[in-house]
């Protein structure tokens, strides 16, 4: 795998956790509310879904060799996206603190 596909999967494992690690709006806006709702975690990690794989599809086109990608594609790097929010969930929501 070339350092560009490296890149991609590190920024989604960054991308997928960002929602669930802090209670700011993308990281970057804070909220009025002590807490964010699961709805919009749930929201943010859509939406940067679609920004990491607009960044690969950035990266594939620039190195020449973009190819058409079907239902199944999406459907797969969406389930690979939600498993890699896995951490970030756990942290948030199944670890007691004290």
């Amino acid at each position: 795998m070339s350092a560009a596909g490296w890149f991609i999967v590190l920024l989604a494992l960054a991308g997928a956790n960002v929602p669930f690690l802090n209670q700011r709006f993308f990281a970057v806006v804070p909220m009025k509310a002590a807490k964010k709702s699961v709805w919009l975690r749930l929201a943010e990690l859509m939406v940067l879904y679609f920004v990491v794989g607009a960044l690969g599809f950035m990266l594939e086109a620039r190195a020449g060799n973009r190819f058409d990608q079907g239902w199944q594609f999406y459907a797969i790097t969406f389930s690979l996206f939600v498993v890699f929010a896995f951490p970030g969930f756990t942290w948030q929501y199944l670890v007691k603190r004290r």
